[in-house]
């Protein structure tokens, strides 16, 4: 069901001066912010040999990572995404399997202009997961 991993996500309190770390002082490429207004973050991707790092900031108030920072406040691991090729189907059958998907349930379009899903961390050995249909 499950393809290659596609990024790991890490929740950061200051975008830039994180993207500046990865650049300047780890020498990786690093894209420009990308707001994601209906994901409430702001996200910057760095891209790596075999995967990539997406970088998350709060983009509001309501955002859903700053429960996570307030618990962290100096940032860390939230979640990683995993590539599937039906996220309908994966959806299903993970239902089936007695995963919970969060949210409604639907795909929503994710920084990549792909449908997304998350998947409850409790039935996931603690790791919030967000698959990507590619």
């Amino acid at each position: 069901m499950i393809g290659r991993l596609n990024h790991v996500a890490i929740a950061v309190p200051n975008l830039e001066k994180a993207a500046a770390t990865y650049r300047n002082v780890l020498g990786a490429k690093v894209s420009e912010p990308l707001p994601q207004p209906a994901h409430g973050v702001t996200v910057v991707f760095v891209e790596l040999p075999n995967t990539k790092l997406e970088l998350l900031e709060p983009l509001g108030d309501h955002s859903p990572i700053k429960g996570f920072l307030d618990k962290n406040p100096a940032g860390g691991m939230h979640h990683m995404c995993l590539e599937v090729d039906d996220i309908i189907a994966a959806r299903d059958q993970l239902k089936a399997k007695s995963v919970r998907v969060l949210g409604d349930g639907e795909p929503q379009i994710g920084a990549h202009g792909k449908p997304v899903l998350f998947l409850h961390p409790k039935d996931l050995n603690g790791c919030l997961v967000e698959l990507e249909q590619v």
